[in-house]
């Protein structure tokens, strides 16, 4: 009777000791937590701090040769939130994985439970003191749980793989916002040689109106020509600041310092030189596709997890205890209980819960393997895209610069008709007018090359 009343004791304090043990630990380990926490924020500082240059390609933006464009690179490389939250999520799917890794090992649970008690048919209640310890392990057979594990490293190493995206994403946005800015400035600066041009224009067709030289149609036409330049004007200003803004946001600072944003001036800038093909195998180095190739794996990994569910589950049990009335011989040899077990579990009905699973989990990889060939052929598509649009685009600037020489040389002849009394000063000036909305369309080409050479650095993966 003693003993069972012994054995009742302990296997009660040791169920007791699962959960009172927390509360126990919890004010000596309070300290031990606030710890804990400074040290994991330190972590994720550190983490965040770990700046990939090497993901960008820093040597490629060189060739631009814009120390501005490097600064703002690196600016926001360094500063860049959703570059920051890239990387928090990579070390997030890390524990996630480790997570997952935990549930391969055993469990081990320790405690201190004392014990009070009272027996039916007893008028005295006894003390315990019990130091219960639970180990339990789920025996992985079948390597259910490690396919578990590989699956959360899977994902763990695509959050790798979108973290190179994303920063691929913001330098390929820093750039063409950079010279999206440039040729703001240099439309904005021919755009107001357009308006004082327009604006000599309507002042002479008024004068010539006045003594009847112009009819009044002739002078209304060139009042609104200037006033649509004007307004022209308006939302050409109104482009760079949205361009300023987007690149204050991109480096991580406030909009509110656009003005202290510089750049190179339009003359300076550098014109990108073309490749003449692609090579096939930066298909395979880009960022989403070796993400969709990891998901690809992944789901693989979930449909023998699924199968495997199917398979028994083997768990093993021990339990070692000290209990005693006494707290001097609570750590006797004679007072220790020991308990070992194991069962090997089965579902024999779930309704065809584990049927639907395995189905669910092999539509789910059909998906995502549809997903990565069509990853493979928008790859190609958006190379080959780029690819055109920078050839075409310089095409169309060549021939625009062409045409604005050639312009340019007629201007002169212009000029010297004019010195020599042979054509009008409100001719001179629509001819200027002509070779200034030339040049507009020089500049846009220009940098519109360089946008989509941004581009075919983005679909590529850096790798130009």
């Amino acid at each position: 009777m003693k003993y069972k009343r012994l054995v009742a004791a302990v296997i009660t304090a040791s169920f007791l000791g699962m959960n009172i043990m927390p509360a126990a630990c919890l004010a000596s380990t309070k300290k031990v937590k606030e710890k804990k926490e400074k040290q994991s924020n330190k972590v994720i500082k550190s983490k965040v701090s770990e700046y990939r240059f090497d993901y960008v390609n820093t040597d490629w933006w060189k060739s631009f040769d814009d120390e501005y464009l490097n600064d703002y690179i690196i600016r926001a490389i360094e500063n860049n939130h959703d570059l920051k939250i890239a990387t928090l999520r990579v070390e997030q799917y890390h524990q996630m994985t480790k997570l997952e890794f935990a549930n391969q090992l055993p469990q081990v649970s320790g405690g201190f439970s004392p014990t009070g008690m009272k027996l039916p048919g007893s008028t005295s209640t006894t003390g315990m003191w019990a130091f219960p310890v639970v180990v339990s392990y789920e025996l992985d057979l079948f390597l259910k749980n490690r396919d578990k594990t590989r699956a959360s490293k899977k994902e763990w190493e695509k959050s790798k793989f979108d973290e190179r995206a994303s920063y691929i994403a913001i330098s390929s946005a820093v750039g063409s916002t950079y010279f999206n800015i440039i040729k703001a400035d240099k439309l904005i600066e021919l755009q107001k040689e357009i308006i004082k041009d327009r604006k000599e224009i309507y002042e002479l067709m008024a004068a010539r109106n006045a003594v009847g030289l112009t009819s009044t149609a002739d002078m209304v036409s060139a009042n609104k020509a200037y006033v649509a330049a004007t307004a022209d004007l308006a939302d050409l200003e109104k482009s760079r600041t949205v361009f300023l803004n987007s690149l204050a946001v991109l480096i991580g600072e406030s909009p509110a310092n656009i003005s202290e944003l510089k750049r190179k001036p339009y003359d300076d800038s550098y014109l990108v030189k073309i490749p003449e093909s692609i090579p096939s195998e930066v298909i395979d180095q880009r960022p989403d596709y070796l993400a969709a190739e990891k998901m690809v794996e992944k789901a693989g990994i979930d449909v023998r997890v699924a199968k495997k569910e199917f398979l028994p589950s083997i768990n093993l049990i021990g339990l070692a205890a000290f209990g005693a009335s006494s707290l001097s011989q609570a750590f006797n040899w004679s007072s220790m209980l020991g308990l070992f077990g194991g069962s090997a579990m089965l579902n024999l009905f779930t309704g065809g819960k584990k049927v639907a699973n395995l189905k669910l989990k092999k539509n789910a990889y059909e998906q995502i393997l549809h997903d990565y060939y069509n990853t493979n052929l928008k790859a190609i598509q958006e190379v080959n895209d780029s690819l055109v649009s920078l050839k075409q685009d310089d095409k169309k600037y060549k021939t625009n610069l062409k045409v604005f020489n050639l312009e340019q040389e007629d201007f002169k002849y212009s000029e010297h008709k004019y010195d020599a009394g042979l054509i009008s000063y409100l001719d001179l000036l629509q001819r200027k007018e002509n070779l200034l909305s030339l040049n507009k369309q020089v500049v846009s080409n220009k940098i519109d090359c360089n946008v989509d050479y941004i581009g075919l650095y983005k679909a590529t993966g850096t790798k130009l």
